[in-house]
């Protein structure tokens, strides 16, 4: 199973989005295994937003990012990545599909209430980041074979 890291941010937290949020992914069928309301700091943010670090936006992007808590969570499921991502849809809220996270609560670039992994590596770097190894609850849920086949849950 795949693992994957969701930062609901600040702005779904002020817009009271965070049940709409965390029940899209609950409807999915994706396990929660880890999930927290954290205050971030400066250090964690640069190293997340490491590729952003040189860029102009990036001193607002950690002003946003600070304004108020995130909620961390780590997901778990078969091709969780790409299924999460497909849940949020593309960064720029006004672009993103109807049916997606941003496609139906955002219009922003930047205020575009989550954030998602973008690959399976990122997810598990990104989860060491944000959760520490007792945070991430390994268990089984009693849906399973009802949310996936017998056949993919062999492979």
């Amino acid at each position: 199973m795949e693992r994957t890291c969701i930062l609901i941010k600040p702005d779904a937290l002020q817009r009271n989005l965070l049940g709409e949020i965390i029940g899209r992914f609950e409807r999915k069928g994706l396990k929660i295994i880890g999930l927290k309301m954290m205050q971030l700091e400066d250090i964690v943010l640069e190293d997340h937003y490491e590729h952003h670090k040189d860029k102009p936006f990036f001193g607002k992007l950690r002003s946003y990012m600070k304004s108020a808590p995130v909620i961390a969570m780590a997901l778990e499921g078969l091709d969780t990545v790409e299924a999460v991502r497909i849940i949020v849809g593309p960064t720029k809220g006004r672009e993103a599909d109807a049916g997606s996270i941003r496609g139906d609560l955002s219009m922003s670039i930047q205020t575009n209430l989550v954030h998602a992994s973008d690959s399976v590596e990122n997810g598990e770097i990104e989860i060491k980041r944000f959760f520490k190894e007792e945070e991430i609850f390994n268990y089984k849920k009693i849906d399973l074979n009802f949310v996936y086949s017998e056949d993919e849950l062999e492979d």
